[in-house]
């Protein structure tokens, strides 16, 4: 269809129309050209006077013998007839062979829109957009066509949103669009990391107790002063790696006052458990195929910024040597971890603009995720070729996005302030802009906002329908009488037993953790299963001199005997609490007391309405287990329950 013919004046960049037939802002339009055939354009803006109405276009190029997009190397004629774009021109130049991520269909055209991963993966991609506007849901999709080419990849993820995708998309809505866009539901291998206490599906996060002493400076709480600084260096001087009990015994020879706030930062950092010798290697969290995400729900700011520097650099370093495949890198909330430098400096800050600026070298693919473009390293969004920008208002936020893409002019600008949910301009597939719509996800997306009005009536009938059960708080174990009997080859009696147990939550330097005691026996419930327990020793009839040694045993493992009250450490050494070698004495081996996060549950407390067998009488009261395990941690809540036992 003819919309028009060329007037004006005409580069090889762009040119204006007089229109003829009814066309919109954006629209794909094609020109014959002399030399090159016909090559697609696109309406940037239609201007009306009192005798015609114009629209001006930009040259988008053509696609050559080879396959490769070029523009023009000299105008189109005067009256060159501008008519609208055939589908198969905009597919050819807006889309290249292979490694393609499907991400959505042209806006207002059906017609697939696929991403190059190769670019992606080695020029970077960010994805910026208002809060509610759909940013993860599309970094979800992305996710999808890199897992769908088995790139290895990790996520950063603080609001823990992407562990969802380890099901199939279950919204009817989203399911209906699916055969428009010619995909169907899919779940994805996902493995994930973080505070199992907060989510049993996750591996606990563990990092490798392998800091150097400039890493250890680097995450050490508050600044420290010079004499702080040649404690610390003293300490370490003939240590290739940091062991943080090692260090802590250094630390408390050293006779300068200014030891005890370094000790007491240096406890802060061994405190929050996510430093240990027996972390996975990094190998574990990159497998072809598998999304790996990090989930940071629950941690709190200053902890996941040490967490997310850790694992970048650690990465960072094994990547330069090979040690690990080359992967992507997602970080969500971006403006979290390497704000511009105005808005200050966080742990991570360095070595997120370091992978932005030399990852790509080393096949280190990044891309950051943010509702605040201007709170972003500005450095590190020029890094990014690639980036999907939804729905900014924010004027701030709105500079940030033109002073970071090419070819954006202030048409495009309007328009994304106006840009509807599941709609994205993308940069970078070509040198110029381009509207997509979002494809639905195949995965769950775990990213939706909390629904806080429930129908009233609803929330009644569930509250009648729990009083009317007889329910129980359980902790079940994850193997079920049913699979038991399954995986017997003789028929067995299986009796259900309800062993009354507390469910007790403890804190140590700012961490919650969980531990289970059997009150029949006073025993810790280690594993529900396989019913492992380790009992709790008796320290009733220990004087306070014995309680004090033995606390500072818990907490720093071990002393020197020359410090210890040498008849209340013999006490502690006849119950069997401490043990000795020539010089020092050390926390025994033998009980629960060791390390108390060893021993922590992931279960959780839920009430059903189960028929048993045996229901046994505790021996041993709340405030008595309360009054134990207090010598040692802090105890911050006691919830009665019945553990499940299956005897056969």
């Amino acid at each position: 269809m003819i919309l028009g013919h060329i007037v004006g004046k005409i580069n090889t960049n762009e040119f204006s129309f007089e229109i003829k037939k009814e066309i919109s802002k954006f629209e794909y339009v094609q020109v014959y050209h002399d030399d090159y055939g016909f090559v697609l354009c696109q309406v940037i803006e239609i201007e009306k006077s009192e005798k015609s109405t114009l629209g001006r276009c930009i040259v988008m190029g053509f696609s050559d013998e080879n396959g490769k997009v070029r523009r023009p190397g000299n105008p189109f004629n005067h009256g060159a007839e501008v008519l609208l774009a055939e589908d198969e021109l905009i597919q050819k130049v807006i889309t290249s062979d292979e490694n393609l991520a499907y991400i959505g269909k042209l806006k207002g055209k059906d017609i697939r829109v696929s991403l190059d991963l190769n670019k992606i993966l080695t020029k970077h991609l960010a994805v910026l957009a208002k809060s509610g506007s759909g940013k993860s849901y599309t970094v979800g999709v992305l996710i999808e066509e890199i897992a769908k080419q088995g790139i290895p990849m990790i996520i950063i993820d603080p609001h823990g949103e992407h562990a969802s995708m380890r099901r199939k998309n279950d919204n009817k809505q989203e399911n209906k669009a699916m055969p428009y866009f010619g995909i169907q539901p899919e779940a994805y291998d996902v493995m994930e990391y973080g505070d199992a206490s907060l989510n049993p599906e996750a591996i606990p996060l563990r990092l490798p107790n392998n800091l150097s002493s400039h890493e250890l400076i680097h995450l050490l709480p508050g600044k420290m002063n010079a004499n702080q600084l040649g404690l610390l260096y003293n300490a370490v001087k003939d240590a290739k790696q940091i062991s943080f009990t090692e260090l802590l015994f250094e630390l408390e020879k050293e006779e300068n006052s200014a030891k005890w706030s370094l000790i007491n930062m240096i406890s802060y950092l061994q405190g929050l458990e996510i430093f240990s010798d027996s972390a996975p290697p990094y190998q574990e969290l990159l497998h072809s195929g598998k999304i790996t995400t990090i989930n940071l729900r629950g941690y709190a700011p200053d902890i996941q910024e040490i967490i997310v520097y850790k694992l970048c650099q650690d990465l960072f370093d094994l990547r330069k040597k090979n040690s690990v495949p080359p992967f992507f890198l997602i970080i969500e909330e971006a403006h979290n971890y390497c704000p511009e430098r105005n808005f200050g400096e966080t742990k991570c800050s360095k070595i997120i603009r370091t992978i932005a600026s030399e990852g790509r070298k080393f096949g280190l693919g990044l891309c950051v995720i943010s509702q605040r473009p201007a709170r972003v390293d500005k450095s590190v969004l020029s890094q990014c070729s690639t980036q999907i920008i939804q729905k900014v208002t924010n004027p701030n936020d709105l500079r940030a996005v033109s002073n970071s893409v090419e070819g954006l002019t202030n048409n495009v600008e309007k328009e994304i302030q106006n840009l509807p949910v599941g709609t994205a301009l993308i940069t970078g597939i070509t040198e110029i802009p381009m509207f997509v719509n979002i494809r639905p996800r195949k995965s769950r997306h775990g990213g939706r906002s909390v629904n806080m009005i429930k129908p009233i009536e609803d929330f009644k009938e569930k509250a009648q329908e729990f009083e009317k059960q007889e329910l129980l708080p359980l902790v079940l174990p994850k193997i079920s009488k049913k699979d038991i009997a399954l995986m017997s080859e003789e028929e067995r009696d299986i009796k259900t037993i309800l062993v009354p147990s507390v469910m007790v939550t403890c804190e140590e330097d700012s961490k919650q953790f969980k531990v289970m005691i059997d009150m029949t026996d006073a025993t810790m419930i280690t594993n529900v299963d396989e019913w492992d327990k380790i009992s709790i020793p008796d320290l009733s009839g220990l004087s306070s001199t014995a309680l004090v040694l033995l606390r500072k045993a818990y907490r720093i493992k071990r002393f020197g005997k020359e410090i210890a009250d040498p008849n209340a450490a013999q006490k502690l050494l006849d119950r069997g609490l401490l043990t000795e070698t020539y010089d020092q004495y050390l926390i025994s081996h033998d009980h629960a007391f060791q390390k108390l996060s060893t021993y922590q549950v992931f279960n959780k407390v839920d009430y059903a309405n189960t028929q048993y067998n045996q229901k046994m009488e505790k021996s041993i009261e709340v405030e008595d287990v309360k009054k134990r395990l207090s010598l040692f941690t802090k105890v911050i809540e006691c919830v009665d329950c019945f553990a499940v036992k299956y005897d056969y």
